[in-house]
């Protein structure tokens, strides 16, 4: 996506304890963090402006989050997708800090039985993980499956928050990090 004369899309690249942040937004609203460490990282893209300062709120809001003192984040978000996409991530915001939900409830909840699989693919396209938390979905086994950032930052992110179903990537309990 890039932005046209009327709303410049701004970026800016922030370190964060999870690696580094790309975040990018209008003036008015975050539209992507990309979780530049990833297997799939991209940068900036054409036509993109470098400035920090659209993110202040944002950059101050993650910090406070990794720092342990925020649990939910208030921001002006402007994802783009489908409008199921949109309604997944919606839903998303819903579950609360140190807490998870697997595919196949997180379906339930938006009355689509049996539509884990859909559920899984809007997930896994949320364009503001972190804020939109899309970690704290999981396997129905407990196990860690399928994020952005890649499994070490999930799960670092379900420790962080103290969520007491982190597993490893074989399937195994581990102690949760204590809140």
């Amino acid at each position: 996506m890039t932005g046209n004369p009327a709303s410049p899309v701004f970026w800016h690249r922030t370190d964060s304890p999870v690696g580094p942040l790309l975040l990018a937004g209008t003036a008015k609203a975050l539209l992507h963090i990309k979780f530049l460490a990833a297997p799939s990282a991209t940068a900036a893209e054409a036509g993109w402006v470098e400035d920090a300062r659209p993110f202040a709120a944002a950059l101050t809001q993650l910090k406070e989050y990794f720092a342990g003192s925020r649990r939910a984040f208030d921001l002006p978000l402007a994802p783009e997708g489908t409008p199921f996409q949109l309604r997944v991530w919606q839903a998303l915001r819903t579950i609360t800090y140190g807490s998870t939900v697997s595919y196949g409830e997180l379906a339930r909840r938006l009355g689509m039985a049996g539509g884990a699989r859909a559920v899984g693919l809007a997930n896994g396209a949320n364009p503001l993980p972190i804020i939109v938390p899309c970690h704290r979905v999981i396997g129905a086994d407990g196990s860690l499956t399928g994020f952005g950032g890649g499994l070490p930052i999930k799960r670092a992110l379900l420790e962080l928050e103290g969520a007491g179903c982190v597993a490893d990537l074989f399937g195994t309990r581990v102690p949760s990090a204590s809140r």
